[in-house]
């Protein structure tokens, strides 16, 4: 599971780069593994840069004023096809032929070893990444497009030589009539505008909005957003417009004109329920559907069945499993009549257990991530609600957790039912036998992970729970519940595969295979007409230049001295007590040239430009840095 959003801004000098990385700060849920924005300048240039890490650990100010541009596309990363560690596999990727065309994607292709070999005798594929794969499909059928398919419709522009929006439509259509599976994907065209488009079932999410767009130049025009969940939209104050639905496209040209087709003939909207369950931000709105009002159905639902099952006076408390499963436990607990306490206090900062590749790095981080309020436990028969139990490790662990917290009692209940079978559609469950309930009942299950008993949610409630928020939704993907796949092309061949090339012995992380950042070429981590600058060559030209400019001063001539005269100097402007004051003497030395790299980064501190930096702003700044080193 992935999270994807372009941003395409109507002013040609307003800068894009802070909407999508604040965009995507709102979409980390979706992924932790790697992060990478791409955005296009009006010089038609594109500027990368991707990495492995957090939003927030990826771009830095050095990065962020390398991405100029008013259009861009932004993901982050949860590994599914391809290796985690390899910072090569990050998207977005970006081909130059034909004009430069830039793509990300949510998903899984489910045929992507014949698409491979289809593309092999005009197209080399550098990574294992599904969605270099889809790039190259969409190039291939662009080209096949421009040089001998519909040059019909109106021209996006009189020197695009044959490029026009039903040219862009027809290429996708011969997308989706190639590739299989699940994906929702944003192409930039550069030069042109963004596609937006998800597979004939709609089984990954995508939607989009627009806001009004500062005036200027007399007009007022429209901004616009399209990512994988609403939250993205509403956080940078877009109106959601609804979702891409299955089998469409969308264009929205740099004019900010917008075209929608439909590039199937048959779809049949049929999404992930798991995104209701798990992977939804609980204040998104997916097709038409609100995640807390879905998983606050799940709870009533849970608490029937176990009525049903089980006498509620024996259960003392209700406690949920950070965070997803909270909206489910708290209703259910005011269905059963049950106190409802928070008794797992979570540490915020380390990433989602189930989504982290390899299962001995999700063992290592389970007991890191959740600790016990033994207050909540101590002489109580304890009932423990979670969203889901897929392996079984985060759930056996926290167990023995909440009985080492003196729990008389555990019981164990799903807000979803039973995952039996491999989810082929972007989601890391692809082996049965990692399953925890592949072959098992609920009371092998509950022996299993040491709980008294065990219930899962039923899987008729749990559509119903969802349908109950949108009627006109008939079908779902539940595969990972039922074994049954809505693409209809897989087969045991493809399961052989899964198993051979994406189980947790080959995802593991824990052997020290991922790949080193450092000694990766440039171009794999981003590209752009400037050199990046990190602060400690800044810092270090700096030190250079204080002593080529005769400062020969007081201070200690250790290699990081200079580092800790920028850092106090940029730290005292931040608190007001320095001031912009040259320092007496004709000697200019490294303080003061400090003092000016601290001016140069406030400048750029979005916090001091209500009205929002320009793309000017930041070339001034690349170019004052990159001249520096």
């Amino acid at each position: 599971m992935c999270g994807i959003v372009a941003v395409l801004l109507a002013d040609p000098s307003a800068a894009v780069n802070q909407e999508l990385y604040d965009s995507l700060t709102s979409l980390q849920h979706r992924g932790q593994d790697a992060a990478g924005i791409v955005t296009a300048d009006q010089r038609r240039r594109l500027h990368l840069h991707k990495d492995n890490g957090l939003v927030r650990d990826v771009f830095k100010l050095q990065h962020m004023i390398q991405l100029i541009g008013n259009v861009g596309l932004g993901h982050v990363r949860y590994p599914t096809a391809g290796a985690s560690s390899n910072v090569q596999e990050a998207q977005p990727f970006v081909t130059n032929i034909p004009f430069g065309i830039c793509l990300c994607h949510n998903g899984n292709i489910t045929n992507s070893t014949e698409l491979t070999q289809q593309l092999s005798a005009r197209y080399t594929v550098s990574t294992d990444s599904d969605s270099e794969l889809l790039l190259s499909i969409y190039a291939d059928e662009l080209l096949r497009q421009m040089w001998g398919g519909d040059k019909e419709g109106q021209s996006l522009d009189q020197s695009s030589a044959g490029l026009t929006v039903d040219v862009i439509f027809n290429a996708c259509r011969g997308l989706m009539a190639r590739a299989r599976g699940g994906y929702a994907a944003l192409v930039l065209i550069n030069g042109y505008g963004v596609l937006a488009f998800r597979d004939p079932w709609g089984i990954r999410p995508l939607c989009y909005g627009s806001r009004n767009a500062k005036q200027f130049l007399g007009t007022s025009k429209k901004d616009w957003c399209v990512a994988s969940e609403s939250v993205a939209l509403e956080c940078q104050e877009f109106d959601l417009h609804g979702d891409v639905l299955p089998g469409q496209a969308v264009f929205i040209s740099l004019k900010g004109e917008v075209t929608t087709k439909m590039c199937h003939s048959s779809p049949v909207l049929a999404p992930c329920i798991f995104e209701y369950v798990y992977f939804g931000r609980p204040d998104s709105i997916i097709d038409g559907v609100s995640v807390y009002a879905a998983r606050k159905a799940m709870g009533d639902k849970l608490a029937e069945k176990i009525r049903r099952l089980y006498d509620p006076s024996e259960i003392d408390v209700v406690v949920p499993v950070p965070e997803t499963s909270r909206i489910s436990a708290l209703q259910c607990a005011i269905k059963l009549g049950v106190p409802y306490e928070e008794g797992l206090n979570k540490n915020r900062y380390i990433a989602r257990t189930f989504i982290m590749p390899g299962q001995q790095k999700r063992k290592k981080n389970v007991r890191k991530k959740l600790n016990p309020c033994h207050g909540v436990f101590e002489d109580k028969n304890v009932m423990l609600v979670d969203d889901s139990i897929v392996r079984g490790t985060t759930s056996e662990q926290i167990v023995q957790m909440v009985r080492s917290a003196g729990a008389k009692k555990v019981f164990f209940c799903s807000a979803s039912p039973a995952i039996r079978y491999a989810n082929v559609y972007g989601i890391d469950m692809p082996v049965q036998a990692e399953l925890i309930a592949f072959g098992r009942d609920e009371k092998e299950i509950a022996r299993a992970i040491s709980a008294d008993w065990v219930v899962y949610q039923e899987l008729d409630d749990l559509t119903s729970a969802v349908r109950e928020c949108n009627p006109a939704i008939e079908f779902f993907d539940t595969s990972c519940f039922n074994g049954v796949y809505v693409t209809g092309d897989v087969n045991a061949a493809y399961f052989q595969a899964l198993k051979d090339h994406r189980s947790d012995s080959i995802l593991s992380v824990d052997g020290g295979k991922g790949d080193d950042i450092d000694s990766l070429p440039q171009d794999s981590r981003g590209i752009s007409s400037h050199n990046t600058t990190s602060p400690e060559k800044l810092v270090r030209k700096i030190k250079e230049l204080s002593i080529l400019e005769g400062d020969e001063g007081t201070e200690d001539k250790d290699s990081n001295s200079s580092i800790g005269v920028v850092d106090g100097v940029v730290a005292a402007k931040t608190s007001g007590q320095l001031g912009h004051a040259r320092p007496r003497g004709r000697v200019i030395g490294a303080k003061h040239r400090a003092v000016q790299a601290a001016d140069e980064l406030a400048a750029v501190d979005p916090a001091n430009h209500p009205n929002g930096l320009r793309n000017e702003d930041m070339e001034k700044l690349r170019d004052r840095f990159s001249g520096w080193v």
